[in-house]
């Protein structure tokens, strides 16, 4: 019975010193989570897998993108920034990056962040003809102008965000006007999606600006069209993103990247389960729309949306962690 207890006891020692151990190897962490929807998730669902899967003290701050890169490539702080949009701020990351200040460890969106003109697939579906921006401009009377139905409709952003301004100069460039359409100013984000929705119910045609992952295109299936031309940076930069320009060329939307950042300090102190896990943990723009979408219908928080996600996607959150800290994860769902 002594020789029981005493293993028995020391068992759980080294169970206990192991749990320790690990806590004190991860130790407190700073996890940025930005300003929208996706990212505040995903921020959220970082936090509850490293403290309860790896014994970290990980806490939020708000952050954005532009102070939140440069804090960490000038100051090391927060220690990761899940979702960062480096497209940006490519001066700034490449500096960090050289000078050992940041670490790219993986990409959250794989798919990247995808903007550009998009319609609903019940219409696609039924015109398989239509895949590009100049297919839709052959069809104006498939997107009528709800002012002038005589005209097609290409429906903007609000003024202020860098979409409205490349689908403004793309709308320049495909010669969208001389096809027949009007551009439609939507005032707000909410007008963008009223549109969307509008469209959607009476089953009408709709060709627009919108992105990905969003919760809009978790609740309503929509394609995006392929521009049919190339990619083309420089016309990008020089007259594209541009308000003013006044002689666009037409060019492919390019996707924006999208990776996690880690503070190099961090990146050194904590274990190598931990880095392993930011490495791999991932998601498609598909998943991140549909649980978007499950969030706005009920009106949840970030913290409600990752326990959500971990409680119904056990099929993919368990391929980025041990089976250890998986285990240890839903004992405490």
């Amino acid at each position: 019975m002594k020789t029981l207890l005493a293993s028995t006891c020391l068992t759980l020692g080294l169970i206990g010193g192991a749990s320790f151990a690990s806590a004190a190897e991860c130790g407190s962490v700073t996890i940025a989570s930005m300003n929208w929807q996706s990212a505040e998730v995903l921020s959220n669902l970082d936090k509850f897998i490293l403290n309860e899967g790896y014994g970290c003290q990980a806490d939020i701050t708000v952050g954005d993108t532009v102070p939140t890169i440069t804090s960490m490539a000038e100051k090391g702080q927060p220690d990761i920034a899940p979702e960062a949009w480096i497209d940006l701020l490519p001066d700034v990351v490449k500096k960090g990056t050289e000078e050992g200040r940041i670490v790219q460890v993986g990409s959250p969106l794989p798919d990247g962040g995808v903007q550009g003109w998009w319609i609903p697939k019940y219409l696609a579906d039924a015109h398989p003809d239509i895949k590009t921006i100049g297919d839709v401009l052959k069809h104006p009377e498939l997107f009528p102008d709800p002012e002038d139905p005589k005209k097609g409709a290409i429906v903007n952003g609000p003024q202020g965000w860098g979409g409205t301004v490349v689908t403004s100069q793309l709308y320049k460039a495909f010669g969208a006007e001389k096809a027949g359409f009007t551009l439609v100013d939507t005032g707000s984000a909410a007008g963008l999606d009223g549109s969307i929705a509008k469209a959607y119910e009476r089953k009408e045609g709709w060709v627009g600006y919108y992105w990905a992952p969003t919760a809009l295109l978790g609740k309503y299936d929509m394609v995006k069209l392929e521009a049919g031309v190339p990619e083309d940076s420089a016309e990008w930069k020089r007259c594209i993103t541009v308000a003013d320009c006044p002689d666009p060329k037409a060019a492919s939307w390019p996707v924006d990247h999208v990776v996690t950042l880690v503070a190099k300090p961090f990146s050194e102190k904590v274990g190598p389960e931990v880095m392993d896990y930011l490495a791999k943990r991932s998601w498609s723009n598909d998943t991140v729309n549909k649980l978007m979408s499950w969030m706005t219908d009920n009106q949840a928080t970030g913290e409600d949306g990752a326990k959500h996600f971990l409680e119904e996607n056990k099929d993919i959150w368990t391929k980025w962690v041990s089976p250890e800290a998986a285990a240890k994860i839903e004992a405490a769902l």
